[in-house]
């Protein structure tokens, strides 16, 4: 049916899948730290955690892709020679990838964590202190179990939305389903097979991911009753 590109594009989605998760786990760093700084009372702290989710959110994830990748190689060999270094680097597109993804998506997930962290009552902190907690034990124990019951609807989206965007990380030479279903088609002059094969592809591990995330969102949400209008 795929002209013998079946394993090829297999191998593609393998890779895809490696640069969401590697995304994914950027981004939830850049996440907590971006939420963080936004809820800080330092106000320098607050303003550069809002910059960053504000700029970011409001770029195409394409043009960003393409400036770090592009942008970024031309400044590293501007740079590189100031230190004695002459050779032309090259930058890796998967690493390129993970850390472009990684950055995009983290500041959509400050705003996830802020809003999760500002629905927890603030009693509940108080309590875990009054009770004897350190602050670190009341963030860990009292905070972040009910932050991540919270924040999973939020986490879903982001997860869905990453997923799909990974295809574009094909366009800076990333040997993902996306170039390798691309480079079948200009070889076979069969776009809507090949394609169609990647959407499939792509709806199965949405599809999988979303029952995986549901499925955590009920046991984190065990034993919470949810007030009836």
């Amino acid at each position: 049916m795929l002209n013998g590109y079946g394993a090829t594009i297999v191998e593609g989605a393998w890779l895809t899948l490696t640069l969401a998760l590697s995304s994914m786990a950027v981004a939830i760093l850049l996440g907590l730290i971006g939420a963080a700084f936004r809820l800080s009372p330092l106000r320098w702290l607050a303003l550069l955690g809002e910059t960053y989710a504000t700029v970011v959110r409001g770029i195409p994830d394409l043009v960003l892709i393409l400036l770090i990748f592009y942008g970024g190689q031309d400044l590293v060999n501007r740079v590189m020679p100031l230190f004695g270094y002459d050779d032309y680097i090259d930058l890796n597109p998967f690493a390129s990838g993970v850390f472009t993804l990684g950055f995009i998506f983290g500041a959509y997930l400050s705003e996830t964590f802020r809003g999760a962290f500002m629905a927890i009552p603030r009693g509940q902190g108080e309590a875990g202190a009054a009770y004897g907690m350190s602050g670190m034990q009341v963030f860990f124990r009292i905070l972040v179990p009910q932050m991540i019951r919270l924040a999973i609807p939020g986490f879903t989206n982001n997860w869905l939305v990453l997923t799909k965007a990974t295809a574009l990380i094909s366009v800076v030479g990333l040997q993902d389903m996306m170039f390798k279903a691309k480079n079948a088609a200009d070889a076979t002059r069969e776009p809507f097979t090949f394609f169609l094969a990647v959407a499939g592809l792509y709806l199965v591990l949405t599809s999988v991911s979303l029952l995986a995330l549901r499925y955590l969102e009920k046991r984190y949400s065990a034993g919470i009753k949810t007030a009836e209008l």
